[in-house]
């Protein structure tokens, strides 16, 4: 849906995630051999992977300012359940997050916790259309986006509000 380019870093992932489902036509990319195979999920492990998706797309809904969508899993708890450790290298003494699995709890946490770290988790929103709530990252100098399209999501707003006006 959106015509913005994918988020930096690991947030791409996240982005990913949240946009599995298309809210407008109740597509959800999930439901495919594909889709899975694209975080490496089976399909037992669907119902957790669904419900990280649905408390991210909350997170990115408040970064834009709006309420949640629905009542969801508070996003704190399943990330509290990622394996992570802290790796540090001897020859530099750098540091990171890393998880000890691969499942995709951990891949988000190392993720946001990146994202933390560099400062650009508050930029990744969700679309503030009812019917979209589609992930985007907000590169706006002002950080201020309201929509993950300006061309569909951010048109139809304007068109509602002024024929609000003209009525």
């Amino acid at each position: 849906m959106s015509e913005r380019s994918p988020a930096p870093g690991g947030l791409e992932l996240v982005q990913a995630l949240v946009n599995t489902l298309d809210i407008e036509s109740g597509t959800d990319s999930l439901d495919t051999v594909e889709g899975r195979a694209r975080f490496a999920l089976t399909e037992d492990e669907l119902p957790r992977a669904r419900e990280l998706r649905e408390s991210l797309r909350a997170a990115l809904l408040a970064h834009a300012g709006h309420p949640p969508h629905r009542e969801v899993t508070p996003l704190t708890r399943l990330l509290a359940r990622a394996p992570l450790y802290v790796a540090v290298d001897q020859r530099d003494g750098s540091a990171c997050l890393t998880p000890t699995d691969d499942s995709l709890h951990a891949r988000v946490a190392v993720a946001v916790a990146e994202a933390l770290t560099a400062g650009t988790w508050g930029r990744l929103k969700a679309c503030e259309a009812v019917t979209c709530h589609w992930a985007y990252y907000d590169r706006s100098p002002a950080g201020r986006g309201r929509w993950c399209s300006m061309s569909v999501c951010g048109a139809r707003a304007k068109m509602r509000r002024y024929r609000a006006k003209e009525a």
